[in-house]
């Protein structure tokens, strides 16, 4: 992730307030998720889950920031979250990570398809690479293959 953000914009159409406010949705998801995970991974992963907690952190904060200034209420978290399986080993726990990080990348990739404003294109350009690679390094830890889809960030 970038250590500097750009400005960001003063006014944003409806379509790309949506596109960030779902984003930021996938970044307190992304929080909320490595918070779980964390119980049921071992301690050799615990620098790698700081980190990205770290970074999905600052994302979230920085998004939260362009979105008020751009004159919009960031949405909050969500309470808790549905992970589509139970997380009850590492194998799960990996997987639920994989899938948070995808769909961040989902999430950014909607913003970059719904704006013109270059602040938000390289908050949300930083948003897909950055969930991007850190879903190929999890899918790697986990054996997943292929390790990286050919489009990251396309549905489905």
């Amino acid at each position: 992730m970038t250590s500097a953000q750009p400005a960001g914009p003063t006014s944003l159409p409806e379509d790309a307030v949506t596109a960030t406010q779902d984003a930021l949705g996938a970044e307190h998801a992304a929080l909320w998720v490595y918070g779980l995970v964390s119980a049921f991974l071992p301690g050799s992963y615990d620098a790698s889950v700081q980190e990205c907690r770290n970074a999905h952190r600052a994302r979230r904060d920085a998004t939260e920031l362009l979105l008020s200034g751009a004159g919009q209420s960031p949405r909050s978290a969500e309470p808790a979250y549905v992970t589509p399986q139970p997380v009850t080993d590492q194998a799960s726990a990996i997987a639920v990570i994989v899938l948070a990080e995808s769909d961040a990348t989902v999430a950014w990739r909607a913003v970059l398809e719904r704006t013109d404003d270059r602040a938000l294109r390289t908050a949300a350009l930083d948003g897909l690479r950055d969930a991007a690679v850190r879903a190929t390094r999890w899918r790697v830890a986990g054996g997943q293959t292929p390790s990286a889809p050919p489009l990251p960030g396309a549905p489905g």
